[in-house]
């Protein structure tokens, strides 16, 4: 398999664990035409605003050292940022972005208990962005405190069902 295709698959399965745990419904959708490669939604919230939220992601992932400072300095396609900036969506959308080791097979630990993925993924919301006038990219800057986790997802999901973006 290509790399990059190892890399997209990889991604998927790390935030399906996640939303797995956290007890979200994957929701389908084969074209990625908007900038959404996966969406999460749940059920439950009766008398809220919103009784079935939804959050949606654009997922990278990547081996490159990106990290400076406290921060991840992604270089994100102009195209994927213009789709993702915005409150003018039905579903809050975020970025995601998996690091991993550049040796795909330092991706997962197997041991007789357990598996260990690796490494860590990170969100940002592009909601209040500005526009850009850059032609085929823009750094965005991913503060290493965002980690995408189940509790994470979880509070995603909660602040959506208010009609609310984390």
């Amino acid at each position: 398999m290509d790399p990059q295709k190892q890399k997209e698959q990889f991604n998927l399965a790390y935030v399906c664990a996640l939303a797995a745990q956290a007890g979200l419904n994957r929701v389908n959708g084969d074209v990625d035409d908007d900038s959404i490669d996966i969406s999460f939604k749940s059920r439950g919230f009766q008398g809220q605003p919103i009784r079935s939220p939804q959050i949606e992601f654009q997922l990278k992932c990547t081996s490159r050292d990106l990290v400076d400072g406290g921060v991840i300095k992604y270089p994100l396609s102009r195209k994927n940022y213009d789709d993702l900036r915005g409150s003018d969506f039905a579903f809050p959308r975020y970025l995601a972005v998996l690091l991993v080791p550049a040796d795909v097979g330092a991706w997962i630990s197997h041991n007789d208990e357990h598996i260990a993925l690796f490494n860590n993924c990170y969100w940002l919301s592009l909601r209040d962005a500005e526009p850009t006038e850059n032609g085929d990219s823009i750094t965005v800057a991913i503060p290493l405190a965002q980690r995408l986790t189940s509790v994470t997802l979880r509070e995603m999901i909660n602040r959506a069902s208010q009609g609310e973006w984390l």
